[in-house]
Formats: C-alpha cells, structure tokens, sequence
C-alpha cells in the first residue's frame, strides 16, 4: 500500500493510497480523511461510496466531509466505483451506467466481467481487512454511507451483513436497482438473466428479513432521477412492511447533485458518530 497524497484539513490529513487490489485483480486508489484524533489513537470509520461516474476523489473534493469528521474524531473512507485498467472490461457501447465507473458493489457472475468487478468483495472483506493490518482505525467500530449508485451498495452491504457496520446512510440511493432502468441493466450484464441474484442485492428485497440496523435516507425533491430510477417508495413500503426503522427525509427543491450531499453531509456525520460512539 502506498501513500501518493496528503492534504492538512481540518487539523487531520486527507490521504490517497494506491495498492494492489487481490479481489479485484487490478491496481486501485482510495482516499481516506483521518480526523485530528488519530495522532492519539485509533478512532471509527465511515466507508462511503460514490456513484455512477465518480471515483474515490468527487466526495472528498465535493462533500465538505472533513470538518464534521474532525469535529466527531471519525475516519472516512472513499474507495473508487469500479475496477480500473487497460485490462478491465468496459461497457462495449461507452456507457456511463456500466462498467468503468459503474461497478455496482456487487461480484460479477457473467464473463467476462467476472475476472474483476467484485466490487462487494472489495468493500466489505478486502478494505476492512486492509485497515485493520495498515491503519489506526477501531477494529469493528464502522458505519457505511453512499450516494446513488453508492447509496445502493451501502444499504445492500450493510442488509447483507448484520453487526459489521454500527449505523447506514444514504444519499438519493437506487432503492430497488432490479426494477430500474440503471439496475436492470447492470444486473443483465454482471449477473445474466439469474433473478435470484439480482434480489440478493436489492435493497428493498433485502429489508424484508434483514437484522435492524439504524438506518437514513435523504432523497431530493428536485432530484431528475426519483421516479425513474431510484425508486424510494419501494423501499419505503417494503421497510413499513417489515416494520424496519428507517428514517426517510425528501427534501424540497434540492437535486442528485453534491450541492445537495453537502447541504446535509454534516448531519449524516453527526447520525453514525451517535452510533459510533457507543460501546
């Protein structure tokens, strides 16, 4: 693992590192923000996960993350969206919603993007196992956020995966990606035609049995994209149904843009250090 940037920020330092990625068999970056508090120790950590496009730089850049991390002594973690490389299949049209930039956080099952878009190994056993060896962070204390694309992988990781994250958030997230246009494709070209497959990793078919978890959304109002593809109402039947404890917020006249990410990112901060701080 190699350190190839440092920022001061806030009185902690934002970070990129470059390793050598064994889940997804390609050279990767991820950006880290550690707070004033890891010169003393180890301190929490929030993965968050971008979306469709983004790499580990837009939240980091965009967000305005660090003050509230710094304030609350949290770590953020932002690894990139998708395997890369000359190597690395792409969409074969040039697409934005697949491929390079577009892995999904989930394995691929269909060749030939199965040899590198494992992207849910990557965040949930690789980068954890990662930390834990290289960096100052509280073992098992973590919490997971993202932004669409993003927002749907930190809803399916952290339903996937009962007491590894202590609270998730989520940005205008594809609610129910196997009945979106964005999703249905994706899930066609990493999975094939296997349904069952892509219900696995389907937050709102997932909601239905999974352990609670504290649990927020915030949805723009103005967002281009809510009816079509990010579905929030599905989820929201689907939770009520099951009478899982999610906190959902539309906010009026704000968009899918970082404008609005950065308009409430403090408050998503200050939601998972309340979790995080407990024992």
């Amino acid at each position: 693992m190699l350190q190839i940037e440092s920022h001061r920020s806030f009185g902690g330092e934002q970070r990129r590192y470059q390793h050598v990625s064994d889940a997804l068999d390609c050279e990767m970056h991820f950006s880290l923000y550690l707070p004033p508090a890891a010169e003393q120790g180890q301190v929490p950590l929030l993965y968050w996960l971008s979306g469709l496009t983004c790499d580990d730089q837009n939240f980091v850049t965009k967000a305005g993350a660090q003050a509230a991390a710094a304030e609350h002594g949290i770590a953020i973690l932002c690894p990139d969206t998708s395997p890369r490389g000359e190597a690395v299949a792409d969409d074969p049209d040039g697409e934005y919603d697949f491929g390079l930039g577009a892995g999904f956080y989930i394995n691929a099952t269909r060749a030939p993007y199965d040899r590198h878009y494992r992207m849910y190994d990557y965040v949930a056993t690789e980068l954890p196992e990662l930390c834990r060896r290289e960096l100052p962070m509280l073992s098992g204390v973590a919490a997971i956020s993202g932004h669409s694309m993003g927002g749907h992988g930190a809803l399916t990781i952290a339903l996937k995966n009962p007491g590894h994250y202590r609270s998730v958030s989520a940005f205008a997230p594809i609610c129910s990606p196997s009945r979106c246009p964005w999703g249905i494709k994706a899930f066609a070209g990493y999975f094939g035609e296997d349904k069952i497959l892509w219900q696995q990793h389907d937050a709102t078919e997932l909601i239905a049995e999974a352990a609670a978890i504290p649990m927020r959304i915030d949805q723009g109002g103005a967002d281009d994209f809510l009816g079509p593809q990010l579905r929030p109402e599905l989820l929201l039947a689907a939770a009520q149904q099951a009478e899982f404890p999610l906190d959902y917020r539309l906010h009026s006249g704000y968009n899918h843009s970082y404008y609005f990410i950065a308009s409430f990112i403090a408050e998503h901060v200050a939601f998972h250090a309340s979790h995080l701080e407990k024992p």
